[in-house]
């Protein structure tokens, strides 16, 4: 027999069977904890050193006096750390929305 208490235990061993914390990985991210797959993970740590090297080249590129360069260089950072945001949010909203649309039973 399904009851309230039943259901209630099911998806609190579901939502600890699903749930994946992972310390302050991302320099950038919002909040301290997420909750995110490793492949999201990896993702956005590949993003960050890829922002990191962009930040690198232009502080060389201001040291050899290549104002241009740098300045190019900041604004491609900028556009990256940007679209990193986005994606993120947008995954984020994926992921809610898929859970809401799991059964209780679940």
């Amino acid at each position: 027999m399904i009851t309230r208490s039943n259901l209630a235990e099911q998806l609190r061993e579901y939502q600890i069977r699903s749930k994946h914390d992972w310390a302050s990985v991302s320099f950038f991210s919002s909040t301290s904890n997420f909750t995110s797959s490793r492949v999201d993970v990896v993702i956005f740590v590949i993003w960050e050193l890829v922002i990191l090297a962009f930040l690198v080249f232009s502080a060389v590129s201001l040291y050899f006096r290549h104002m241009q360069l740098a300045f190019i260089l900041i604004c491609i950072t900028m556009l990256l750390l940007l679209c990193m945001k986005i994606t993120k949010q947008v995954r984020l909203a994926r992921k809610k929305k898929r859970r809401m649309l799991l059964p209780l039973s679940m």
